[in-house]
């Protein structure tokens, strides 16, 4: 199972990237719908399984956005005395049998505890144990999960951003979802292997290749 949850130095907050400049410019043109979808492809996951949401005092760290198993989404939102809550979507259902057997989600990116008792809140559930806590429900085929560390982030505010996680639009997958660097999707040209034959890579080869 792949998992990329890395916490960058830099945090932008969602309206500042909607407002941004280039293809993230407040009021221009709708994003090209297919190069939202060939962007989400570029990530290995779907423009369905990218949600977003918001937490007073918490922006989303651009860098931490990344597919979550085989075709899932994560994203962490930091604030500035060091609260991190993490959302995460994956294929997958809960209800009352299965929830409390899920592995409870660390905001840390460390595994929790294997099992968690889970108590009906709003559309969801509440998940506690171990120094971690989480909302989880299930949408569309789709597991949503917000999860944060019990010492820096309150039982309040992780309901807030539970709550307020939704599926993105356009312009928040145009926000959110990295740009595609240059070939993308293209096959990497190997400048160290030798233009005939099945030989070793050269060494010989300066540092640009």
């Amino acid at each position: 199972m792949r998992r990329r949850l890395a916490l960058p130095s830099v945090a932008l907050s969602l309206p500042f990237l909607l407002a941004a400049c280039g293809t993230r410019t407040a009021g221009a043109e709708a994003p090209d719908r297919a190069e939202l979808e060939a962007r989400a492809a570029a990530l290995q996951t779907r423009p369905e399984h990218v949600y977003v949401t918001e937490a007073d005092g918490f922006d989303l760290a651009e860098q931490s956005v990344g597919v979550l198993g085989d075709d899932g989404f994560s994203a962490a939102y930091v604030s500035g005395d060091g609260g991190t809550i993490t959302l995460s979507v994956e294929r997958g259902r809960v209800d009352p049998a299965s929830c409390p057997a899920l592995p409870l989600t660390s905001a840390t990116g460390a595994g929790g505890p294997a099992e968690a008792p889970c108590e009906k809140d709003g559309g969801g559930w509440y998940r506690a144990a171990g120094g971690s806590h989480e909302y989880v429900r299930a949408e569309d085929g789709l597991r949503i999960r917000v999860s944060a560390d019990t010492g820096t982030v309150d039982r309040a505010t992780l309901r807030g951003a539970a709550e307020r996680a939704h599926r993105a639009s356009d312009a928040e997958l145009d926000a959110v979802l990295p740009e595609r660097g240059p070939g993308a999707g293209e096959p990497v040209e190997r400048g160290d292997l030798p233009p005939v034959g099945d030989g070793a890579p050269r060494n010989d080869v300066g540092a640009s290749g």
